[in-house]
């Protein structure tokens, strides 16, 4: 696992305090892909009601609060390919 997505899985866990209602997959272009569920994030590459694609900068600014996911997928740094539904509702989780 990279440190990309390490920093990343435990970030996530402190933002989501403990789970996530539904299953999202954020995928940090050549670093990897997180898992986030009812338990929690954690590595992993599995199929996911909405998948988020973005490189490791706009991920970590998202994570960081410096980058708005929304101005992120409209400016085409995120891609989402799913249940934008559920994405908007991981958006406003991790806001």
């Amino acid at each position: 696992m990279s440190a990309v997505v390490e920093g990343a899985v435990k970030a996530l866990n402190e933002k989501l305090d403990g789970g996530f209602d539904g299953t999202a997959k954020f995928v940090i272009e050549d670093e990897g892909a997180i898992m986030l569920d009812q338990n929690g994030a954690r590595a992993g590459d599995e199929e996911a009601e909405v998948t988020m694609t973005a490189d490791a900068e706009t991920f970590e600014g998202i994570l960081s609060g410096d980058v708005n996911p929304t101005a992120a997928f409209m400016g085409g740094r995120l891609k989402v390919d799913g249940d934008m539904g559920m994405a908007m509702k991981l958006g406003g989780a991790l806001s």
